[in-house]
């Protein structure tokens, strides 16, 4: 038996933890996974990691950034492949999920974290391209 299928039986099973993040989907390759480990960002049990080879077992929250939003995620199972979206949900508990933006958006705010330019900054949009050739044709 060895000292890997030892740890399993009794109850003591872990994972690295960049292989778990690409198994749950978190990042699309396991060489991202380690790069975000190694960045400093992510949190074991609010302790920060900076080894992809850190070992992670059930019952461990991890804390991570991804996109805009900060993640935080407690370890449901360990998973054995990196399977499809639905099988990969039930790896972890999301303890706080991204905000899902109901009703109408504030002043000021822009619709998505990719349209962040306020109206009328920057440089002019196909439509307001289009726009501003009508009104110098009008001429």
């Amino acid at each position: 038996m060895t000292g890997n299928a030892h740890a399993e039986s009794a109850g003591n099973a872990a994972l690295r933890l960049d292989k778990w993040l690409w198994f749950a989907r978190f990042c699309k390759s396991r060489s991202l996974a380690a790069r975000l480990c190694e960045s400093g960002g992510m949190r074991v049990n609010k302790v920060i990691v900076r080894k992809a080879h850190q070992a992670v077992r059930v019952g461990d929250v991890l804390t991570f950034p991804q996109g805009p939003h900060i993640r935080v995620v407690a370890i449901k199972a360990l998973g054995q492949r990196r399977g499809p979206a639905p099988e990969a949900a039930l790896l972890y508990d999301d303890l706080a999920p991204p905000p899902v933006r109901t009703g109408p958006r504030e002043p000021g705010q822009p619709d998505s974290v990719a349209a962040g330019r306020a109206p009328g900054a920057g440089r002019p949009t196909k439509a307001e391209r289009r726009a501003i050739d009508r009104l110098r044709a009008a001429d």
